[in-house]
């Protein structure tokens, strides 16, 4: 049984769809613990499915730093196999990236390479094209800019706004996100195929790195 952290910052949508998916019988992974940087709307999703929280509020430490170590002992008590960033929006120290990678997955609105950072959905349509996307990556030290794990193309509509084509594509960003870690969990995608020098150097002693 693969065990997941998810890590949040606002109504933790995708956290929902997740602990769903988790609750049905033969889901091969649990979420042992959901986490946020700040006090999220989505904690509440946690709690209605009895998983525990951690909060580790980034405004009460003086550098990313000192909050991505807070926050990685906070992680690491669950000894999770997997971290999920569903929404934190919150880039990570490249040390806590380093440490966790390549078990450490991120969920974006567009088909990447395209449209990478915080407005992937608005710049698919200021560019005027036909399709955009939603993809799955394992998390590394850029932005927006690790392996792709999973993905697929959603049009874009005459009239679409940021919002009417975010709507749309969430629900295939939470598909992905779901068949990607049931996938991780039955060996159907290796993680440790995507691990870099950095993350091989930490695997000995982390218990992130399967």
């Amino acid at each position: 049984m693969l065990t997941v952290a998810v890590l949040i910052s606002g109504t933790g949508s995708n956290l929902r769809a997740l602990l769903e998916a988790a609750a049905e019988p033969g889901f091969p992974a649990r979420i042992v613990v959901v986490g946020a940087d700040r006090q999220a709307d989505g904690f509440a999703h946690a709690e209605a499915f009895g998983v525990p929280t951690v909060l580790v509020p980034f405004r009460e430490f003086e550098t990313r730093e000192e909050w991505g170590d807070e926050l990685r002992r906070q992680i690491d008590v669950w000894t999770p196999d997997l971290v999920v960033l569903s929404g934190l929006m919150r880039l990570l120290p490249a040390e806590l990236v380093d440490a966790w990678a390549p078990a450490l997955i991120n969920t974006h609105p567009a088909y990447l390479p395209e449209f990478p950072g915080a407005h992937g959905v608005r710049d698919a349509l200021g560019a005027g094209i036909a399709e955009t996307g939603a993809s799955v990556i394992v998390v590394d030290s850029g932005v927006d800019s690790g392996p792709i794990l999973a993905q697929e193309r959603v049009p874009v509509l005459p009239g679409d706004t940021e919002h009417t084509l975010h709507e749309r594509i969430k629900p295939v960003e939470r598909r992905l996100l779901i068949e990607t870690v049931r996938a991780i969990a039955t060996g159907e995608i290796d993680l440790a195929a995507y691990r870099t020098d950095a993350g091989a150097a930490a695997a000995a002693s982390d218990p992130l790195i399967p």
